[in-house]
Order: structure tokens, then C-alpha cells, then sequence
């Protein structure tokens, strides 16, 4: 029996409560395993994921990110993060929960998995943090060009100073995602690219947590992040003996049907990364947890943790 709880805590902003959710399993908790959602997203879509690892003694948590979720108040923006510095203060909040976590449960080994966006924030995390966690496992990541992500960051400068930080972005959002249909013959929905499973697309598009179109803050963090990630100088401050886990399916088109993820996984070699493995699965698009063969994707992410884990079993 896996049991449900649900906090808030202060985010590094300042000034907003943060929605947050435990799964707790029954029994000796062997691991913690955080999770750091996508854009557009919320972390009670982990549910299935956390209920398999809870009920194998592994402790799920992770929270909602400003301006997703049950995180945006009632005079909240979805799609906008925080004034200053957003890209910094999201890295930070996850780094805030992990705390509080640990806290809690202290000496526990601990993991962290970022999908899509997530992917971004962990990967930032762990040139900031990363000597603090046992593992990382990133999914659904991928890689952009520098010249390409400047020239987004440019893009949301002159809207911002223009339109102001509020204004919701649907140009930069169609001009990101717009082609994202293109290798599906017959897309039904402008959001097929995110699963094979049509039930899991129709719940997304039903869902109004989901799948709202950014603001220009929120578009200015996401290229802030992905920026920081071309960065060697932060690359190098990787602790070289974490191990890193990177899994996609091969037709996601944020990791660039797998080549943005080879890419991503050749720059954490050329930093000096010892321990990372990559996974890609045929097939698959990109919410590799919510697709047809999810269970092999839980089958395969479970012992991989659990390898983490050993020594620190007595």
C-alpha cells in the first residue's frame, strides 16, 4: 500500500507556495526517487509510476513548478515562472524540496529524474548540486544548437520589452513546436507527437493543467536553461562519478529522434562524465513514461536504481 501525501513548501521566488506530493511506500524506505516535470505539465501525472517504485519500498516525490499545476494561485499565471531570475530560482526549488526531503529522510540514498523541460532543470541542477544525489536518470532530453537557442533568448528579449513578460507567446510557442507533427501521417491532435497511446494524448489535450502555451517568461527560462547547458565551463562542474541514465524514445522530436540525446550524452562524455548509459526505445515518442510499453520502461528504470542503492544497504 503506497500512500498519498500532499504539501506546499516556499519557493525560492520569494513570495509563492509551491504544491508538492509524497508517495510513501509501506514499510523500510530504500530510496528516494525525485521527479522534476516537463512544461506544460503537473507531477501527479507520475502517479502510475510512483504507485510501481512505492510499491517496491522506493519513495517518489517531486513538486509542481511555479506556474504549473497546483502551484499557480488564484491570481497565478500559468506558463510564468518568477521576475528574477526564473532559470536560476526553478533549479533552486528543486534543490529546496530535496532538502526538505532529506530532512525527513535523513542517510536515505537519493535520485533524481527530470522528463522533457525537467530534463533541462536536472541537467542544470547537477552542475549546481550534483555531488549531493547518487544518481540522475534523464528522460526525454535533447540537444539545441547555441546559435539557435541566442537567437531564442534574443527573440524573447524584444517580445518582453515590447509585449512585456505576461504576454502569452504563441508565436515563439508555434515557432518551437510547430513542427513537431511532421513524421506522424494522419496526426489527430496538434499534441500526437508526445505518445503512441491515443488515450493518454485525448486525457492531455482534455486536461486544462496541460498543454497551455507559455508566456514570454516562460519561453525566456526554458532558453535561459537549454543557454546554460551549452556552456563547457558548466559541463566540467558535473561531479565525474555520478551516474547518469539517459532514456528517449527514437521518434521524440525534442531529442531530435535521437540524435539530440546522443548529442546531450557525447557532451557529458567530453565533460568527464564516467558512469552514463543511454537507452533509446524504438518506436516510442516523446512522454517515454506514459507510452504503450511503459512497463518495460519501469522495468528497466527500477534496477537501475536500485544499483544506486547497494551500498548503502547494510
Amino acid at each position: 500500500m503506497v500512500k498519498k501525501e500532499e504539501f506546499t513548501f516556499e519557493s525560492r521566488d520569494g513570495k509563492s507556495k509551491l504544491h508538492a506530493v509524497r508517495w510513501i511506500p509501506e514499510g523500510k524506505v530504500v530510496c528516494i526517487l525525485q521527479i522534476v516535470h516537463g512544461m506544460a505539465e503537473y507531477i501527479e501525472r507520475y502517479e502510475e509510476l510512483a504507485q510501481y517504485l512505492g510499491e517496491k519500498g522506493i519513495l517518489v516525490t517531486g513538486d509542481d513548478h511555479l506556474g504549473h499545476g497546483k502551484s499557480v494561485g488564484s491570481n497565478g499565471i500559468y506558463g510564468y515562472f518568477c521576475e528574477q531570475d526564473p532559470a536560476t530560482v526553478v533549479v533552486r526549488d528543486v534543490h529546496r524540496l530535496k532538502k526538505i526531503t532529506q530532512e525527513e529522510y535523513p542517510g536515505v540514498p537519493y535520485v533524481i529524474l527530470g522528463h522533457s523541460m525537467g530534463s533541462f532543470i536536472l541537467r542544470n541542477y547537477l552542475f549546481r548540486y550534483g555531488t549531493g544525489i547518487q544518481g540522475a536518470i534523464l528522460c526525454g532530453t535533447g540537444s539545441q544548437p547555441p546559435a539557435l537557442v541566442k537567437l531564442c533568448r534574443l527573440m524573447t528579449a524584444l517580445q518582453g520589452l515590447f509585449l512585456g513578460q505576461k504576454h502569452r507567446a504563441v508565436f515563439i510557442d508555434k515557432m518551437a513546436f510547430g513542427s513537431y507533427n511532421k513524421k506522424i501521417p494522419e496526426a489527430k491532435t496538434p499534441f500526437d507527437w508526445l505518445c503512441t497511446d491515443e488515450k493518454v494524448v485525448e486525457r492531455y489535450v482534455e486536461d486544462k493543467l496541460c498543454g497551455f502555451i507559455f508566456t514570454v517568461n516562460g519561453f525566456r527560462t526554458l532558453f535561459t536553461l537549454l543557454d546554460r547547458l551549452n556552456q563547457e565551463e558548466n559541463l566540467k562542474m558535473m561531479p565525474e562519478k555520478l551516474p547518469v541514465y539517459f532514456i528517449a524514445g527514437d521518434m521524440d522530436p525534442v531529442g531530435n529522434y535521437g540524435d539530440g540525446v546522443k548529442k546531450a550524452f557525447g557532451d557529458f562524455k567530453k565533460a568527464g562524465m564516467e558512469h552514463i548509459s543511454l537507452k533509446l526505445y524504438p518506436g516510442d515518442r516523446h512522454e517515454l513514461l506514459n507510452e504503450k510499453n511503459r512497463q518495460q520502461v519501469y522495468e528497466d528504470i527500477y534496477p537501475w536504481i536500485m544499483e544506486r542503492v547497494k551500498e548503502y544497504q547494510l
